[in-house]
């Protein structure tokens, strides 16, 4: 197996409920920290989403492994932070028997 390139720093971050104030809740996203990874794109496609056209492009991402339930795992939900481009994590594997890299797949909308 030849060793992917770790050459993108992204930051993993996870939604987090925060009360409202007003017996409700508003989303965040919280940085759970920063990893090394290898981006890949896929897939696209053009779509229209309330009248404006969005681009969705799907990448293949690789990180270190980790074990399940590590805070360095990605999990599906979470999502990946370039500067202000974000890649939301829909699936997560191992990339090989050992775990020593794990695959996610990810995707990112822009609208055009």
């Amino acid at each position: 197996m030849t060793a992917p390139r770790l050459n993108r720093r992204l930051g993993l971050e996870t939604p987090e409920r925060v009360a409202d104030g007003s017996g409700g809740y508003v989303e965040s996203w919280v940085q759970l920290g920063v990893l090394w990874a290898d981006v890949a794109p896929r897939t696209g496609r053009e779509s229209v989403a309330s009248g404006a056209p969005v681009s969705a492009v799907s990448y293949r991402i690789t990180v270190r492994g980790a074990p399940v339930g590590h805070p360095e795992r990605p999990m599906p939900g979470q999502r990946f932070r370039d500067g202000s481009r974000l890649f939301h994590v829909s699936a997560v594997t191992e990339k090989d028997h050992n775990a020593r890299y794990l695959i996610c797949f990810a995707e990112e909308e822009v609208v055009a």
